[in-house]
């Protein structure tokens, strides 16, 4: 029986839709400033009125992520930024595969810190538990993995209702965030996770 070949990240819904605000009149110049200074290399990005969404593989991601919201956090402003990253459903309305293996395992990528400082509400969400060869899904264990991460990482700092706080470099709470999706993603083919930041705000939450 022949194998379909796997599939490419973008074919297998790796990805992430970023909405990105600056509290500012001047808010035009500091979001395209920020869009046209983040490195996008091995990216799709498309930018619309509501939120810009990039595809590709997950390193290039959270790069290109990092380097957005750093690149508006350091306009002095309040900026918030609302992450959604997915993967394993390449769809829209219907959620199927085009055949082929999807990049199941993938690493945490390592991002240098940017100096610029956020506050984050994380939340992860396993969508799918199908027993594949060689698979034990176990959404929960993988959450708790993911927990164990950001407290590793040292941007853990409290749980809440419906979400888990986390704090620090933009770098790291945006790859803490990227951790447990992709961490959850070994074992759970179709996996969300949602972040909003927080940056230079004028309250201490």
């Amino acid at each position: 029986m022949t194998q379909s070949p796997p599939l490419s990240p973008a074919e297998f819904g790796v990805g992430a839709r970023i909405t990105l605000s600056a509290m500012s009149d001047d808010y035009v110049r500091i979001l395209l400033d920020a869009l046209s200074s983040a490195d996008a290399t091995g990216l799709d990005v498309q930018t619309g009125a509501v939120s810009t969404f990039a595809a590709g593989g997950e390193a290039d991601l959270v790069r290109y992520l990092v380097q957005l919201v750093a690149a508006a956090g350091r306009s002095g402003v309040h900026v918030s930024a609302s992450i959604h990253f997915s993967r394993g459903c390449p769809g829209e309305v219907v959620c199927d595969l085009p055949g082929g293996a999807g990049p199941l395992a993938a690493d945490i990528p390592e991002v240098p810190p940017t100096g610029v400082s956020a506050i984050g509400e994380w939340a992860l969400y396993p969508l799918d538990d199908t027993a594949r060869a060689g698979v034990e899904p176990d959404h929960m264990r993988d959450i708790y993995a993911a927990i164990d991460f950001a407290r590793e990482l040292g941007t853990f700092e409290a749980s809440e209702h419906f979400v888990t706080r986390l704090s620090g470099d933009v770098a790291d709470v945006i790859r803490t965030a990227a951790a447990g999706w992709i961490l959850v993603g070994r074992t759970v083919q179709h996996v969300t996770s949602h972040v909003t930041l927080s940056i230079n705000s004028p309250t201490s939450r």
